[in-house]
C-alpha cells in the first residue's frame, strides 16, 4: 500500500505523541506501508519546522531525524504531473504526488481543502484518525471473568 502524508501530518507527529499522526508515522517506520514523498514536500517540511511559532513545540533534532528518515526510507517521486484541483493551490503538489505514485491514500488534516475532495483518481483522501484505525489495530477490551 502506498501512502502520501500531508506535511501537516508529519509536523503533528512530532508535536503530539500518542496522536493518530504519531501512530501512523510509527506504523510507517515499522514497515506497515510505503510512504511516498517528493523534493517539494521535503523542502516544505524543512521550512515549516523552522517557523518561530513551532520551534517551541518541535525539537530541531527530532525534525532533522524525521527529515533524514524521509530522505532515506520513503519512496521519492521525481517529476510530478501538473495538477490544479485543490482549493489551496499550495496543496496541488500533494495531489500530483498521489497521482504520480498511484497512492492508495492521501492522509491530511486539511478539512476545508483536501479532505473536501474525498478522492483524487484512485487515491482516497482521509484523516489521520481514519487511516490510523485502518492500519493500527486498537487493543480489544476483554470481558472480565466472573
Amino acid at each position: 500500500m502506498k501512502v502520501v502524508f500531508d506535511t501537516n501530518i508529519l509536523v503533528s507527529s512530532l508535536i503530539i505523541p500518542a496522536s493518530p499522526p504519531h501512530r501512523i508515522y510509527e506504523a510507517w517506520r515499522a514497515g506497515a506501508f510505503v510512504l511516498v514523498t517528493c523534493d517539494e514536500q521535503l523542502e516544505e517540511f524543512r521550512r515549516v519546522t523552522r517557523y518561530d511559532k513551532l520551534r517551541t513545540y518541535i525539537e530541531p533534532a527530532a525534525a532533522g531525524t524525521l527529515l533524514n528518515e524521509l530522505r532515506k526510507i520513503a519512496q521519492r517521486i521525481g517529476k510530478l504531473p501538473k495538477v490544479k484541483r485543490s482549493p489551496d493551490a499550495a496543496d496541488d503538489y500533494l495531489l500530483a504526488l498521489a497521482q504520480a505514485a498511484s497512492a492508495d491514500y492521501l492522509v491530511t488534516g486539511d478539512k476545508s481543502g483536501l479532505l473536501a475532495l474525498k478522492r483524487h483518481g484512485k487515491t482516497r483522501i482521509v484523516t489521520a484518525r481514519q487511516f490510523s484505525e485502518m492500519i493500527v489495530p486498537r487493543p480489544r477490551r476483554h470481558a472480565r471473568s466472573r
